[in-house]
């Protein structure tokens, strides 16, 4: 039997965002399975509080450490992993979080997200943006094979990495099934939102584009003053630039911002929403577009990199920056309800594609490809 190892040591729960999301959906369609590899998970300690079936599922080696600096991951992944892989004899080493450590394991597999920074680099601090320019064509030379979320991230790793394309294979984001679902009303309740809302769940990042969303919203406002705008997801560098435009635009009791939420909830949030807005200027995939539509939420998303390929005709598509293109495709979904329930019924249908079970699919087939070649 082959080993698989798979290189968490960068994922810090609720921290990394879609990547997380993607990587675990990944691991619940390989679970679900039958399968001839023998995987190993190598995770920071709090991967199995967040996730315990994945760690009951899996081998799983847990690091000595919960990796509250990144030097000290980074460090785990150079000296630790790799011994563990030495010792567990392990024949593959997926390093699914965009990078490949210095000292490499065997056949190493690299999972590259997107690589934003070479587009909008004013969003990266120094430090960072000097380790992805250095880091990320070092690892993809490295790799045997390149797994990407998308056919847009695909086509830049090919081209702005000078990569051959035969390495180079797309694995989707998959949906989960819902086993359970919660009273959308109970959860409108416990969030305290009365009225009609519409829903962004992003980390509060500058690429994000929570600004020109926030100032659609408030042309939204002058016309309908029950309406509300939901905001979801972990603190990041724009916080408070948005706390503080929300107050300058007087909207402090219009725009709800309620931090990261349990899966549950944001699924019965979805629902009840008069649709996700998710204006976003550079996404390697844009898995919240995928849980929305599945959810049979009316999507509209910014027309740019891979939302209009994961979107197609099932959402509106809407450049970025234009405010008043935002405002009035909110404000046309509150008063048209006929076309609301065409764009759920279109979203949900979309949405179908993507399962996890595909996407483990696509993954192990990538990973069997690379065991097959010589070391």
């Amino acid at each position: 039997m082959r080993k698989v190892g798979i290189n968490l040591l960068w994922m810090v729960p609720g921290k990394v965002g879609g990547s997380e999301t993607y990587m675990t959906r990944l691991l619940n369609g390989l679970a679900e399975r039958a399968s001839e590899l023998d995987y190993t998970i190598f995770a920071l300690q709090q991967f199995s509080e967040v996730y315990p079936e994945l760690a009951k599922t899996f081998k799983t080696a847990i690091a000595p450490s919960r990796g509250r600096l990144k030097s000290f991951r980074v460090a785990g992944e150079n000296s630790w992993l790799a011994a563990q892989s030495r010792v567990r004899n392990i024949d593959l080493v997926h390093h699914a979080g965009g990078t490949v450590p210095m000292i490499r394991t065997k056949r190493p597999v690299l999972t590259i997200h997107d690589l934003q920074y070479l587009y909008y680099p004013e969003y990266f601090t120094r430090t960072k943006l000097n380790f992805l320019k250095v880091m990320v064509p070092r690892s993809a030379e490295a790799a045997r094979s390149i797994l990407v979320p998308s056919e847009f991230t695909r086509r830049t790793v090919i081209e702005r990495l000078n990569i051959d394309p035969s390495i180079v294979h797309v694995v989707p984001h998959g949906i989960s099934p819902r086993e359970t679902r919660k009273d959308g009303g109970a959860v409108r309740t416990k969030y305290d939102l009365e009225g009609p809302f519409f829903i962004y769940p992003a980390i509060t990042y500058p690429h994000k584009n929570h600004l020109v969303l926030i100032e659609a919203f408030a042309r939204l406002v002058e016309s309908r003053p029950d309406a509300l705008l939901v905001l979801t997801g972990a603190k990041g560098s724009m916080e408070s630039k948005i706390a503080a435009e929300c107050r300058k635009r007087g909207l402090e009791s219009n725009v709800r911002r309620l931090g990261y939420l349990p899966y549950e909830d944001l699924d019965a949030l979805y629902e009840e929403a008069v649709a996700l807005a998710f204006p976003s200027r550079f996404e390697g995939f844009g898995a919240p577009v995928l849980e929305a539509m599945a959810r049979s939420c009316p999507v509209i998303a910014a027309d740019m990199t891979a939302l209009p390929e994961v979107v197609r005709d099932a959402g509106i598509l809407i450049s970025p920056d234009n405010a008043e293109e935002w405002h009035l495709a909110m404000r046309d979904l509150l008063g048209d309800e006929e076309q609301r329930q065409g764009l759920a019924k279109a979203g949900s249908e979309r949405a179908r594609v993507f399962t996890w079970q595909r996407s483990a699919d696509i993954l192990e087939d990538a990973y069997r490809h690379v065991l097959e070649t010589t070391l």
